[in-house]
């Protein structure tokens, strides 16, 4: 049997290999590191998480909360591997980047049907018969000049961003208090808070005015989810405090006391040793960094492993380009997956992964087209990527908006989210009963 060849080895293709190799086509690998590394990538281990060690909520009322419930029921190897290294973070579904890297990389390897090429693909034309370029929003330019002249058509750009990571030891815990919000989940996140409207005014006119590293034209287009903390700041002195500095639901349990702002940090490896500040993107310069970041209480002495990063982002015109199947239209052996493909996320592109790993298989073996229902989160995505009245087609995180609505109204929104759910994964099951998916 001819292998599928696969292009990249993140989320997306690493999930599209185990959606493959699960139906007994052999695959061959194409990542071009260690032999060339890139803007972002730190360490040789595949799906290497880049910016946050989130994947995001854990319940399924929430609408990325049930794609990985989805995900799970579809035999997801990221999955496996997410739940496997969970580390603590409230209601959501954080890991030990280090040690889930490490286990994705370790099934991959080890897996008998894959064989690792360890190369840049230049030239798509020289790989005979299926390929799922799952390059990622880092595409070497070689590639990306080769993807653009296959396609004839013109990419779109968009900045992504990683945030810093302290070093839990390095903190003050006489101003640093542990709490989740809402007290939701166990008290997971450390808080930093900025009890005056003094002392964070200073913090925000200082970061308003800190000196950024220098972008080139197409790079101020910022994509509105993955915000540099910087530019947000710069949108108004309230800005963060509605953002990522909300204070609300966050009590100091030393005193009783909701500040006026709060900057949390996530738990970022399973020993605590290290902690990441949630939504602090940005692209400030690295010593900047160290002294706007040692404004934040608790940070004064703080020890920074790792300094935010910004780096360029890239996506298809999916909706023009692609079907529901990934499958790009003029051309059936090409399939894509990924941040390329306008899905935004972590899990959306493992997501994608799976569905475009699923349909290539099913192709080769000569087996029907399935199409995910739309009432699922999956199908949700691949309705979105391929609808072809979308205009401005911009990147996007699974929401219940992108689900059918019910038939019946429902007032409250958790419980309203709840049936969607319901419904959704009740799909799901008879998709997968009805079509003898595994």
């Amino acid at each position: 049997m001819n292998p599928i060849h696969v292009i990249g080895a993140g989320l997306a293709g690493c999930e599209a290999i185990n959606q493959v190799t699960k139906l007994g086509i052999p695959v061959i690998l194409h990542e071009m590191r260690p032999t060339k590394s890139d803007a972002a990538h730190k360490t040789e281990h595949f799906a290497e998480l880049v910016c946050s060690n989130s994947l995001r909520a854990g319940n399924v009322e929430n609408a990325v909360g049930l794609l990985k419930e989805e995900m799970r029921r579809m035999g997801s190897l990221i999955m496996v591997q997410a739940d496997k290294h969970q580390v603590p973070a409230g209601g959501a579904l954080a890991v030990d980047r280090d040690g889930f890297a490490m286990g994705v990389t370790e099934q991959i390897k080890n897996n008998p049907l894959v064989t690792i090429v360890y190369e840049e693909v230049t030239d798509l034309s020289k790989l005979e018969g299926t390929v799922i370029i799952a390059s990622g929003p880092l595409t070497s330019d070689a590639l990306f000049a080769n993807i653009k002249e296959m396609l004839h058509e013109d990419y779109f750009h968009f900045f992504d961003a990683a945030a810093p990571i302290v070093t839990a030891d390095s903190l003050d815990y006489d101003k640093v208090y542990r709490a989740s919000r809402y007290d939701k989940g166990g008290a997971d996140y450390l808080n930093c808070p900025f009890y005056t409207k003094e002392e964070y005014l200073a913090f925000w006119n200082a970061l308003c005015t800190a000196e950024s590293a220098p972008v080139k034209d197409f790079e101020h287009d910022v994509f509105e989810a993955c915000m540099p903390i910087e530019e947000m700041a710069v949108r108004g002195e309230d800005t963060m405090r509605f953002g990522p500095l909300k204070p609300v639901g966050l009590i100091d349990p030393r005193n009783g006391k909701e500040a006026y702002a709060v900057v949390q940090l996530r738990q970022d490896n399973a020993a605590a040793s290290l902690y990441n500040l949630v939504g602090f993107q940005t692209h400030l310069k690295w010593p900047e960094q160290r002294r706007v970041f040692g404004m934040i209480p608790g940070l004064e002495k703080a020890e920074f492993v790792r300094f935010g990063v910004m780096h360029k982002n890239t996506y298809l015109n999916s909706p023009h380009l692609l079907d529901k199947h990934f499958n790009l239209r003029n051309d059936k052996r090409f399939y894509f997956a990924g941040q390329m493909t306008g899905v935004e996320g972590y899990v959306e592109s493992a997501a994608s992964g799976l569905m475009a790993g699923l349909a290539a298989a099913r192709a080769v073996l000569e087996l029907p087209e399935v199409e995910f229902p739309a009432e699922t989160a999956h199908g949700a995505l691949a309705n979105y990527i391929s609808n072809p009245a979308i205009e401005n087609f911009q990147p996007m995180n699974i929401n219940f908006g992108l689900i059918p609505p019910l038939t019946v109204r429902i007032r409250k929104k958790r419980e309203k989210n709840a049936m969607i759910a319901a419904r959704a994964l009740e799909a799901l099951d008879k998709f997968k009963a009805d079509n003898s998916i595994e």
